[in-house]
Order: structure tokens, then C-alpha cells, then sequence
């Protein structure tokens, strides 16, 4: 192979290099917020530059409680507890892009009633979706959890705890 060959491929590389090198530099955050429960073994926001991964919220209080057993009243504290985390970072609803719904039953979830409770938090900025049945959650009580990652528009900026 000739070194006019290999231009390219060198070429290529640095590519990779230059674009991965902004990701590589961006800081890490690890974010428990006022208002979530503590866990011992997660955090409940993953801030990566204007990312935030926000780890899956169930139908517990700050203190760990269980709202109710309905679908509904579950479904209403994840979103509480979604807009909490969402808050403490300067950002709302509409920032959310994607969310992974995990449920226990899927025809709850699915009724007009759930549907009702998750328009009030998301109104018309609907973020893309994914809905998996499960036989359980991490307690045997839940009934549904979701998990969500939101883009902070270049304005807003992390609030500092």
C-alpha cells in the first residue's frame, strides 16, 4: 500500500479522534436532588454537557413510600418525581426527548384515565416513547416506572446543589 493510499484512512482516524475528543472532555456530573429519595445505589441524574439521563422514577414519595396501589395514583408521584429531578436541573417537560415506560400492566397504562394524568405533565411537547410490559418491578408494588433523558437548550445551565 502506497502512502497516497493510506491518506485517507489516516484521514478517517484523526475524524474520529477530533469528533469523539469534545465528548471525551465533557465533564461527568452524578446528581441526587432535594426532593427524590436517596439511593444507595444509583443516581437519580446523569448530567453529560447538555444531556441529562434521569434514572427510572416509581411510585414512591422522598421517603421511599408508596403513594398507593393504583395505576394511576403511582403513575401521578413518577411524574411528580420526574418533574423534581427535572427542576433541580432548570429544565421542565419540554425538554424531555425520549422516555422508556416499564409496567406491570399494560391495559392500567394504557386507559384514558393514565392517559389524562400524563398529558397534564407533558401537554403538547411529547417526547418519543417506548412502553414495555413486565412481569416486575423492583418491588413487587409498582406498578409502572419511567426513565427519561432530556436536552438543556444552550440557556440553561446546571443549578448547583
Amino acid at each position: 500500500m502506497t502512502q497516497m493510499t493510506q491518506i485517507p484512512r489516516v484521514l478517517a482516524v484523526l475524524a474520529v479522534v477530533f469528533a469523539a475528543a469534545p465528548a471525551a472532555a465533557q465533564k461527568i456530573e452524578r446528581i441526587n436532588p432535594p426532593g427524590l429519595s436517596t439511593p444507595a445505589t444509583y443516581s437519580h441524574i446523569v448530567k453529560v454537557g447538555d444531556i441529562l439521563y434521569i434514572a427510572g422514577q416509581v411510585g414512591a414519595d422522598a421517603q421511599g413510600k408508596l403513594v398507593g396501589p393504583a395505576m394511576v395514583e403511582q403513575l401521578e408521584q413518577v411524574l411528580k418525581n420526574l418533574q423534581v429531578a427535572l427542576k433541580s436541573q432548570g429544565a421542565d417537560f419540554s425538554h424531555v426527548v425520549k422516555i422508556n415506560i416499564y409496567t406491570t400492566d399494560v391495559d392500567a397504562f394504557r386507559a384514558p384515565e393514565a392517559a389524562a394524568v400524563r398529558a397534564k405533565y407533558f401537554g403538547a411537547h411529547r417526547p418519543a416513547s417506548t412502553l414495555v410490559g413486565v412481569t416486575r418491578l423492583a418491588s413487587p408494588d409498582y406498578k409502572v416506572e419511567i426513565e427519561a433523558t432530556a436536552h438543556l437548550p444552550g440557556g440553561v445551565r446546571l443549578l448547583k446543589q
